[in-house]
């Protein structure tokens, strides 16, 4: 069994900081990727930032310079500081992590059930 349970959601106003995170557990042997998407009422699905189990980063058009994605290997969390928020940042976070289990011949993606991310004043 393997879950993702993120954090760090809420309500900010304009200009604010928010830090999401994202923690793995259960029978892990390996996390290769690592990242995050979003979704807004009405919109598509849009990946907002990824990484690998390296330093390898890849970021939106739309956050690059605001949003900033690491991870703690040793902890199998990753976290998504965001900086400098707009309210059309506002929409449901998901993260994702692509990894090895257990018993498990080959790689699959799992993802957490998503935290809400307000922007506004």
């Amino acid at each position: 069994q393997v879950q993702l349970v993120e954090s760090g959601g809420g309500l900010v106003q304009p200009g604010g900081s928010l830090r999401l995170s994202c923690k793995a557990s259960g029978s892990i042997l390996s996390i290769n990727a690592m990242g995050w998407y979003r979704q807004a009422p009405g919109k598509q699905r849009e990946l907002v930032a990824s990484i690998t189990n390296g330093i390898i980063t890849n970021y939106a058009d739309s956050v690059k310079g605001r949003f900033t994605i690491s991870r703690d290997n040793a902890k199998n969390t990753m976290y998504l500081q965001m900086n400098s928020l707009k309210p059309e940042d506002t929409a449901v976070y998901s993260c994702y992590a692509r990894l090895l289990r257990v018993g498990v011949a080959y790689e699959n993606n799992y993802w957490g059930q998503g935290t809400q991310v307000t922007v506004s004043s």
